[in-house]
Parts: C-alpha cells; structure tokens; sequence
C-alpha cells in the first residue's frame, strides 16, 4: 500500500511538474515573441494572436471536441481520456493565470533564444507528463484514435499536425515567424526524448572472434561485465564463427577495444549507442503503476 501512495504521489508530482514548465515555456518564451508551439495550444495561440482569444480558455475549449471523440472510439474511454482532461484543464488554467503576472514582452527580446529555450522547456514539460503515463491531451489524444483504430503510426500523424501549424504559423505571424515555430518544434521533441529516454550513457558490442572464451573471460574479469554469445556463419566465407554480445558503460568503451585486442587482434568489433540498460551490473527495472 505505500508503495502504491508512493508511485502515486511520484506520478502527479511529475504531472504537476511538467504542467507548470509547459506553460511557462508557452507564456514566457513562445507567445511574447509570436512564435507557435505544437499541437492546441499553438493553434490556440493562433487565435489569440487573430482574435484576442484567451490562450487557455482555447486550448481547453479545442479539447472537448477531441476528447468526446477519444471517449467514444477508444477502448477504455473514460480511463484513457480522463487524465488528459485534468491535464487540459489545469493547463488551460495555469496558461491564462500566469500571463498577468509575468513581463508581458517575454524576458528576452531575441526570438532564436526564445525559440530555442521554448522548445526545450516546453519539450521538458511534455516528456515529464508523458514519463507519468499520461498526455498532454489535444493531438496527442487525435494520434492516438488514429493508431488505435486505423493503424496510422502517431510519428506521421505528429508530422502531418505540426506541418500545418508550421504553415499557419507562417500565415498569421509572417514565414520568418514560421521558421521560429519549426525550431521550436524540433528542438521540443529532442527536449521530449531526452527526458524519456535519458542521456546515450551504455555502449552496446557485437563481437565476431575466433577466440570467444580468451576475449569473454578478459571482459568479465577486467571490466565485470558478462557477454551473450551464439554461433554463426559468414554468407561470404562461409566460415563459422562466434558473436559475442556486450554491454558496457559509455567510459568502459576504450578499455573493453584494449581487452578485445589482447585477446584476439582479428576480431570484428561493432560498438553502437545504448540509451540505457536494466538489470545486472545496471539499473534496476522500475515503473510507475497505473
């Protein structure tokens, strides 16, 4: 039972989180400077920069539409949607709550550092809310339906959305305005992986050795890390051979060539990119229950 208080409280710590950097990136960087960010909330932008529109009151008013929709053609409606309405709501009301109380021109006049700092705290803020297993409501409830239902994958339907926002953008604030907007965007989604995925902190080695014992042995013993191996067969040569499997930490990469080296100066080596690793010798497995 604590455990379960615990993965609760950690979870709308991160959501709570996550809401107020979105809307700070959204009224301190973003709409001072007439740049769009992604998704309802850079269409609701759109609207206060053409009508005067609340940007809150629109992001929430947008959504309804959009979440009625996911309450009728998801499975699980209400469970799937109805933490992405609270996010909608408390958004929408953080959005316009902020505004009045913060430098109306934003705190730099330079719209690059605008658009740079507001795609990544806005990225930041998303990638808190989806670490916590929910959305942010809006296309991402859209990209959703369409998954779900039809198979379309959410990259394409984030793409063909943000596309036109992007081409909005360049309509209401001028196409200079709308090259701010895709740098926002783009630098959102790389502040979105990095706080899901984290930093690129293991390397990965596969290893095709005539001496798997010399060089698994010297692996484990210099650097405590185990290695998978499995038989296979050159389709040039038809030689066969062993593959071995390594994971090791991204400042082990250079003394695990010197030990590959030691043992066996022919082998093939390939290192590659690893965002992390669970389990022995790494993290343990944890996730947030539902």
């Amino acid at each position: 039972m604590l455990v379960q208080f615990r993965d609760f409280l950690f979870r709308y710590m991160l959501i709570g989180t996550g809401i107020v950097i979105a809307a700070l990136s959204l009224t301190v960087f973003l709409q001072p400077l007439d740049i769009a960010p992604a998704g309802v909330a850079g269409v609701s932008t759109l609207l206060n920069e053409l009508f005067d529109t609340p940007i809150g009151l629109m992001i929430f008013l947008l959504n309804i539409p959009i979440q009625l929709l996911g309450y009728r053609l998801l499975p699980g409606g209400v469970r799937v949607i109805a933490r992405s309405v609270v996010i909608v709501v408390i958004l929408g009301i953080a959005v316009d709550n902020l505004g009045p109380v913060l430098p109306t021109e934003g705190i730099s006049d330079d719209r690059m550092l605008n658009a740079l700092f507001g795609g990544i705290t806005g990225g930041i803020g998303v990638g808190l809310i989806y670490r916590a297993g929910a959305t942010m409501g809006g296309t991402s409830t859209f990209a959703l339906i369409l998954q779900r239902r039809y198979g379309f994958p959410m990259s394409t339907t984030f793409l063909c959305t943000d596309t036109l926002i992007i081409l909005a953008a360049g309509l209401v604030y001028g196409w200079e305005g709308a090259l701010y907007a895709a740098i926002a965007l783009f630098t959102a989604g790389l502040a979105t992986d990095y706080v899901l995925e984290g930093p690129s902190v293991i390397r990965t080695a596969m290893i095709i050795t005539d001496k798997p014992d010399e060089v698994s042995q010297r692996v484990f013993a210099n650097l405590q890390r185990g290695a998978t191996s499995w038989r296979i067969k050159g389709e040039y040569t038809g030689v066969e051979r062993t593959m071995l499997y390594v994971t090791v930490s991204r400042s082990q990469v250079r003394d695990l060539k010197d030990e590959i080296s030691q043992a066996d100066p022919n082998a093939f080596v390939v290192i590659g990119m690893g965002h992390a690793a669970y389990g022995a010798g790494f993290r343990r497995v944890r996730s947030l229950r539902v």
